[in-house]
């Protein structure tokens, strides 16, 4: 992977010149991808893929458009971040377990004040999961199922057994602020959202995103598959470019920061 080019009045002086000029490595990438640092509240990066069509899935799951240099990055950002949000039709639909990075990973958290592994947080106003899912059987990390206080108390109860922690977060529905709100409260200001399209719509309605790591697969796609948000109503809101890289199999891996103005 190579930088294609990088918006100096975001990233710090500093940060652009340890940055690699050839081939970017780990090293280089957790620069470019860095978090404010100490943020004072919820900051919420998405990541996604999606197609030269804009298509989000390929053969239904979004890991049909993966690359080598995509899976790259979406390990780093994983290492940097206090959680992983994720929307309950995501982790039906991908399959979701908890994450796994390899030990150096873990040691480098650490050291930078971060817990081992972060968890999985997964948002569902019902509490609709299967105990049984892969979120609570294959995870080192206990999730967090934020919910409400009208969905079932046996379904939360259940979830309960299988290892989850229930936050419950607004009655009957989990708003934008609600869950900013379950974040704040458990002290996870990092947090990387990797879907569905409805929770990032509803994040974007509510101006509630700050960064967009979108990684374009060399695919076109077509057929029906959906984008990477949706919303019942349209949102308008600006991003700055914050960089460019790219990869020699036509991957283009870009992030893009709320404009500093509505900071």
């Amino acid at each position: 992977m190579q930088l294609l080019d990088i918006a100096t009045y975001f990233t710090s002086e500093s940060d652009v010149s340890r940055v690699a000029k050839g081939r970017l490595d780990e090293a280089d990438l957790s620069r470019l991808y860095a978090y404010p640092p100490r943020p004072r509240r919820p900051w919420i990066r998405a990541n996604f893929v999606a197609s030269i069509d804009g298509a989000v899935t390929a053969d239904g799951v979004s890991a049909g458009l993966g690359t080598p240099a995509d899976q790259a990055v979406f390990g780093v950002l994983r290492s940097l971040t206090d959680a992983v949000l994720v929307g309950a039709g995501t982790v039906r639909a991908e399959n979701y377990g908890g994450v796994s990075l390899p030990d150096d990973t873990r040691r480098a958290r650490v050291d930078r004040g971060l817990d081992e592994l972060p968890p999985v947080v997964v948002v569902t106003a019902s509490a609709e999961l299967d105990p049984d899912a892969r979120v609570f059987t294959d995870t080192t990390v206990t999730p967090i199922v934020v919910t409400t206080a009208a969905a079932s108390a046996d379904k939360k109860k259940a979830l309960s057994d299988a290892g989850a922690r229930i936050v419950e977060a607004g009655e009957t529905t989990v708003t934008t602020g609600d869950l900013l709100g379950a974040l704040d409260g458990l002290g996870l200001h990092r947090v990387l959202c990797e879907g569905g399209p409805g929770l990032f719509g509803q994040l974007i309605a509510d101006d509630a995103v700050d960064d967009v790591c979108l990684t374009v697969s060399p695919l076109l796609v077509a057929g029906s598959a959906g984008r990477i948000s949706h919303s019942a109503s349209g949102a308008v809101r600006r991003m700055t470019r914050a960089h460019v890289v790219a990869d020699d199999d036509g991957t283009l891996l870009t992030r893009w920061v709320k404009h500093r103005t509505e900071h």
